[in-house]
């Protein structure tokens, strides 16, 4: 239903969009995820031409809207779009709000046309605010009018741009539940969302977007549970990082020991934060310079690993007949949960999950 190619949107000397290819079958309910700032948003506008892409093709059922000559109102209406700000006509009521269209631009009497939003406002839970006005609705009242007002158009596509993201979090529920019987109905949809747990249990497909294009897509449980490139492990599982690197023997051990103590405090309790530091002074004492000192935390498995790596050797205190006291000692495997040893690009790697005790 829709296929686009080489894809580019500029906004001056910024590439916001940069090679985006992909097509968008009949019935497909794709989520579009990533940080913000990278794209996703002026990639539905370019879909609907509400921002003019600066290079590449869009094909909506084969024709090429980005053609001259292409009947941009006719194929603008094959689509609609829900915005984060439901874009309500005040001074109009709610059926009112999705009469309008109908009767201007597809020239439906004014009898069908109520008749048609009558039936989507039950669809959405609003058919007893037909003759309200949109400040007398809730958030998620006036998000779920819009969806209604879009659906009056009869479209073929759905394009969703964060419909939740101007929500209170009690309100997001009933807008999300929509969608998804929009998605169970077969309607072919593209959801930009912030809505992780909704965005794998509603999509057919997920693409991933960083750095203005496509970074991965597949099906939900490859991108939730398996994702293969390493900015969607890190977007998906909500990395936060710091690392420290070890140059020479007479480093400042209290200047490296402060900044972890400051990375800590961001995101961890009191208590793990001194097991850390602990951990910290104990491991890097039995390493030889030169190496790096890494920490990850996990938001969403709440866990943190703590990596050590090196071009030489890397002291193991968890081997067996290491040289190491027994007050270290038993710091150590008090507070280390799984160790892994790895090689990466011919360096030493030793990987420990931080217990969180």
């Amino acid at each position: 239903m829709i296929r686009v190619t080489g894809l580019e949107k500029k906004f001056d000397r910024l590439t916001v969009l940069r090679d985006i290819t992909c097509e968008i079958h009949e019935g497909e309910a794709i989520s579009i995820i990533g940080p913000s700032g990278t794209g996703k948003s002026t990639f539905l506008r370019c879909l609907n031409l509400l921002e003019k892409p600066t290079g590449g093709h869009i094909y909506i059922d084969g024709e090429d809207i980005l053609a001259k000559g292409a009947n941009i109102p006719k194929l603008r209406q094959k689509m609609g779009m829900v915005f984060q700000s439901f874009n309500l006509y005040a001074h109009l009521t709610v059926l009112e709000n999705l009469t309008l269209g109908p009767m201007k631009l597809l020239g439906k009497t004014k009898s069908a046309a109520e008749e048609k939003a009558l039936e989507l406002l039950r669809t959405v839970g609003l058919s007893e605010k037909a003759a309200s006005f949109p400040d007398e609705l809730s958030g998620g009242q006036k998000q779920r009018a819009a969806i209604a007002r879009c659906l009056a158009m009869d479209p073929k596509i759905l394009l969703f741009d964060e419909p939740t993201s101007a929500l209170d979090p009690t309100m997001v529920s009933e807008v999300l539940a929509v969608i998804r019987r929009l998605a169970k109905a077969g309607m072919t949809m593209v959801i930009v969302t912030h809505e992780m747990e909704f965005s794998k249990n509603v999509s057919n497909r997920v693409f991933y977007m960083d750095e203005g294009l496509i970074y991965e897509e597949g099906t939900p449980q490859r991108i939730f549970d398996n994702p293969q490139k390493e900015k969607t492990k890190a977007f998906i599982n909500r990395i936060r990082g710091f690392s420290y690197a070890v140059e020479t023997e007479d480093y400042d051990f209290y200047a490296m020991n402060g900044a972890v103590k400051t990375f800590c405090e961001k995101y961890l309790p009191p208590k793990t934060v001194r097991n850390v530091l602990l951990l910290t002074e104990e491991l890097t004492e039995l390493q030889t310079p030169p190496y790096t000192l890494a920490l990850d935390y996990y938001e969403k498995k709440d866990t943190l690993t703590m990596t050590l790596e090196s071009e030489g050797e890397l002291a193991d205190p968890f081997k067996e007949g290491a040289e190491i006291d027994e007050i270290s000692a038993t710091i150590i495997r008090n507070y280390i949960g799984t160790v892994t040893r790895e090689q990466r690009d011919n360096r030493n790697v030793l990987v420990m999950e931080v217990r969180a005790k």
